[in-house]
């Protein structure tokens, strides 16, 4: 059995928090539990003490994606395999975790991913993304699936995903000062060191996001920014256009079975996603305070 921790970056996470920690502590029982909390206004912290969880308490303006999960992995010394979940990421089941820790018995595997199901109330639109990222069928990427897969060989997920510590700590472990997809960084790092990373479809968890045009829009503008500042990770595994246009066709077919009225909605989001990718592309000629609006990460552009 490995010993397995679980970090879980948090801030006012809100009257969820309560069922999040009635629902996933009892699946981590055996596992160290860390929250690193950026001085939550609400009882995130408090609430997560007094359910036995070893919380830490950082200045919002500290936290930062790969640095602060980063940091984790070292407090975490102790632990094996280390499991990162967000605060919005709710378990499926009791064994959800277990079952994705149960993939490391593989000692090629660096880092594995669970399943993301939309939530209740998620739109058609936010349904299709899980369906789309998420597959049913578990399945194992190495470094000689780079040409087939392109840029998704090296996906991962910071809401749902765990790694082997010292597989990770070696292949040079989360980046810094990235203004997101640290987890894509971690993959492809892990990927170029020969290491493998795993899809478990049977771990599970609830998460997704109802966004706005306009934060479609700010998301890709920081997506454009990350592959404009770590252009190696496209030299590595490819442009991200192809898997943009098999993404578009998949949505249309989704929509046009389940929700064919959301197809003007879909395009708009569509362009306004292409909008703000090229933007973020484009962002060294961009003013600083205009990149402040159309980041979705306001905190990056300190």
């Amino acid at each position: 059995m490995f010993k397995v921790g679980l970090c879980v970056p948090t801030l006012n996470a809100g009257p969820q928090w309560r069922e999040w920690l009635l629902r996933t502590l009892p699946a981590a029982s055996m596992y160290r539990v860390l929250i690193i909390d950026s001085t939550s206004e609400d009882e995130t912290a408090v609430l997560a003490e007094q359910a036995g969880c070893e919380v830490t308490t950082i200045a919002r303006s500290d936290f930062d994606h790969g640095g602060t999960r980063g940091w984790a992995i070292g407090q975490l010394d102790d632990c094996e395999i280390i499991v990162f979940l967000t605060q919005d990421a709710i378990v499926a089941d009791s064994a959800t975790l277990d079952r994705l820790v149960e993939v490391f018995d593989d000692p090629l595997v660096g880092a594995a991913f669970g399943r993301q199901l939309p939530h209740d109330d998620a739109t058609p639109i936010a349904a299709h993304a899980r369906f789309f990222n998420y597959p049913s069928v578990s399945y194992q990427v190495s470094f000689s699936d780079v040409e087939r897969l392109g840029i998704k060989a090296a996906f991962l997920s910071n809401s749902f995903a765990a790694y082997r510590r010292e597989a990770l700590i070696a292949a040079g472990g989360f980046p810094t000062g990235t203004i997101l997809s640290e987890d894509m960084i971690a993959g492809a790092r892990l990927l170029k060191a020969g290491w493998k990373l795993h899809y478990c479809a049977d771990a599970q968890v609830y998460h997704s996001h109802n966004y706005s045009v306009i934060q479609e829009c700010r998301r890709y503008f920081d997506i454009g920014v990350l592959h404009r500042r770590e252009s190696w990770l496209l030299d590595m595994l490819g442009r991200a256009e192809g898997e943009g246009k098999r993404y578009v066709l998949s949505e249309t077919k989704y929509l046009l079975k389940r929700s064919p009225m959301r197809l003007p909605e879909a395009l708009i989001r569509n362009f306004a996603k292409y909008i703000g990718y090229r933007l973020g592309k484009k962002e060294a000629s961009i003013p600083l305070s205009i990149k402040r609006h159309l980041s979705m990460h306001h905190h990056f552009w300190k």
